[in-house]
């Protein structure tokens, strides 16, 4: 994978976590493969979001581990000599994008209006991240885009939930969605990871 858009076409959900231990990545990256989800976002919201994607990326080679909510230069770098092979951020500034430029991988750069997207048009980029979708206008908003700019597509993320997803993924400038209800957070405590297989099962029949 070398692009943005080659990302988008991984999988119809890109499962958006938030880990708290680390020793949750593995079986997590690994139920959510055996779920048929080839990817994961790994957030830097938490101290174990960079060593979970250092151990997901050394052990689960059958997913694509990026990193989630990078809000600065720093965390570009440190993400992707961590093993990311993408990032995906929240909103952009100008520097952060210039370090998601020279990060060598690609990347979703967040946007969540249409000054924003056609900002980031300029500088080159037509995959972006939608964020937060359902409280930026959601499926309304985006179908709406898509007549002034036909040429962008989007990952909307943000409040999307498995019955959601569809309205979304059902737009022609939709590839995928992002969401965090396949890995819920009591699942993790418990370290049941039949269930976020299951949930992924489910969101990965959403192609």
């Amino acid at each position: 994978m070398t692009t943005a858009r080659e990302l988008l076409a991984v999988s119809p959900v890109i499962p958006v976590v938030v880990i708290d231990e680390v020793e949750h990545a593995v079986p997590l990256a690994r139920a959510l493969a055996k779920g048929g989800i080839g990817v994961i976002e790994v957030t830097l919201r938490t101290a174990a979001g960079l060593p979970s994607i250092e151990r997901i990326a050394a052990e689960v080679p059958e997913i694509l581990v990026g990193a989630g909510t990078v809000i600065t230069a720093e965390q570009a770098t440190a993400s992707v000599k961590a093993g990311s092979r993408f990032l995906v951020t929240p909103g952009t500034t100008p520097s952060l994008l210039s370090a998601l430029e020279d990060s060598g991988v690609p990347f979703l750069p967040g946007a969540a209006t249409i000054s924003e997207a056609l900002t980031l048009a300029e500088r080159g980029h037509d995959t972006l991240k939608f964020f937060p979708a359902e409280q930026s206008g959601g499926t309304t908003f985006l179908k709406a885009l898509s007549g002034p700019l036909p040429h962008l597509r989007f990952c909307p993320t943000g409040g999307i939930t498995v019955t959601s997803a569809r309205g979304y993924l059902a737009l022609p400038n939709v590839s995928c969605v992002g969401g965090s209800w396949l890995t819920p957070k009591a699942a993790l405590a418990a370290g049941d990871w039949a269930v976020v297989e299951k949930l992924a099962a489910e969101a990965a029949a959403l192609a």
